[in-house]
């Protein structure tokens, strides 16, 4: 397990909204393709949207902007 499962399991595990957007935005930024890169970011974006954070609005412009929304 790298840095970033444990930081992500960590904020899981406290229930850390703000937290595991930016770390699966991270993820997101890091994944090595398109399809785990909108994984991650679809699991930002419904963090983002439970806590109504700024952020979602730019997780879904990235979503769409790879074809992940009809």
């Amino acid at each position: 397990m790298n840095a970033l499962d444990a930081d992500m399991l960590a904020a899981h595990a406290a229930y850390d909204r703000p937290a595991l957007i930016r770390l699966y935005t991270q993820a997101a930024d890091e994944a090595n393709s398109l399809d785990a890169a909108c994984f991650f970011l679809t699991h930002a974006f419904v963090f983002a949207l439970e806590a109504g954070t700024a952020e979602a609005a730019a997780l879904h412009a990235r979503l769409k902007l790879h074809g992940r929304e009809e």
